[in-house]
């Protein structure tokens, strides 16, 4: 979603001469510690013509940080991936290696 839209969140049209779309104060969201994290990574082939993809769910912070940590396990990995609505999306079945790193660097974390 574009920038644009997200001023809106969802008025299309108002008949009242007064009414003035309250700005959000803030988008920032604080990102928990690594300790207090308690992520799910699962296998998932929906949507994905049958191929493979890890899923990294339930990350608590902000887009930032999730941008960083998705890095970070595509880094070890060795290989593609991205982040969309909130999850971390790893090509292939690398489930137990990212469990691995993610406990390694602090997390919990779990398969689901």
């Amino acid at each position: 979603m574009s920038n644009k839209n997200k001023k809106l969140q969802g008025i299309v049209y108002s008949t009242n001469p007064d009414y003035s779309i309250d700005e959000p104060v803030s988008d920032f969201m604080e990102t928990l510690s690594p300790n207090k994290q308690n992520l799910l990574v699962r296998i998932s082939t929906q949507g994905r013509a049958g191929k493979k993809a890890t899923l990294v769910q339930r990350f608590v912070g902000s887009e930032d940080d999730l941008e960083k940590l998705s890095k970070d396990i595509k880094k070890h990995c060795g290989t593609g991936g991205s982040v969309k609505d909130g999850e971390i999306i790893i090509q292939g079945d690398l489930c137990q290696k990212i469990v691995d790193y993610l406990l390694a660097k602090g997390y919990k974390s779990r398969r689901g």
